[in-house]
């Protein structure tokens, strides 16, 4: 067990923090797909989803770069990238008959139940 405020020493990373890892990577690659997807749609999607897409986009490679290299700051960016996947995920569901907007939802919502956890826990 390491002391309050430090790193534990580089070592493998947890199972549990390459599933979370793993998760951030999918859901990245999942809001760029319906990013795509959105911009072939023309006029129908919405901004609000748009900026959802690109926010969790963004966060979710972030966080996952954070974790592979222990950043001390690690714990709260899974905070930040959970919010950020829930609110994805919320903004997906309002077009409930797109499918590549529910894999997308279901992708979010999956990777901010792996970052919550990781959030509660000492990277």
């Amino acid at each position: 067990m390491t002391a309050p405020g430090t790193q534990p020493a580089m070592g493998a990373m947890s199972k549990e923090m390459q599933d979370c890892v793993e998760a951030c990577m999918t859901a990245h690659t999942m809001c760029e797909q319906t990013m795509s997807s959105c911009m072939q749609m023309g006029g129908q999607a919405q901004m609000q989803i748009m900026r959802a897409l690109m926010d969790c986009s963004e966060m979710t490679r972030m966080c996952a770069d954070m974790m592979m290299r222990r950043s001390p700051m690690s714990q709260e960016m899974c905070a930040m990238c959970a919010k950020a996947c829930d609110m994805c995920a919320e903004a997906c569901m309002s077009m409930p008959d797109d499918q590549q907007m529910m894999r997308c939802a279901e992708a979010c919502r999956r990777c901010a139940q792996m970052c919550r956890a990781m959030a509660g826990v000492t990277m």
